[in-house]
């Protein structure tokens, strides 16, 4: 697999707490969804670590294509 699954085209909104560590899933096989569960074994991905430097909502990409993962840049418009 060199190309990730599109999960979905839109982002996931999610509301992050301060300081905390989230793992984002590169790959799209995750049923976690935007995060991490290890279904990308044996692949060339790997999770993305996103600190919250603050409290609040985010939109992690759920197309797997953003230029500024783990973030949604909208290049869910563009498939």
């Amino acid at each position: 697999m060199t190309e990730p699954v599109v999960a979905q085209k839109s982002p996931f909104p999610v509301e992050v707490e301060e300081g905390k560590t989230y793992f984002w899933c590169a790959c799209g096989k995750s049923a976690k969804q935007p995060f991490c569960d290890g279904s990308h074994r044996g692949s060339a991905f790997a999770p993305i670590a996103y600190e919250a430097e603050k409290a609040g909502k985010v939109w992690f990409c759920g197309c797997k294509h953003s230029e500024k993962k783990p973030l949604c840049d909208g290049a869910h418009k563009r498939l």
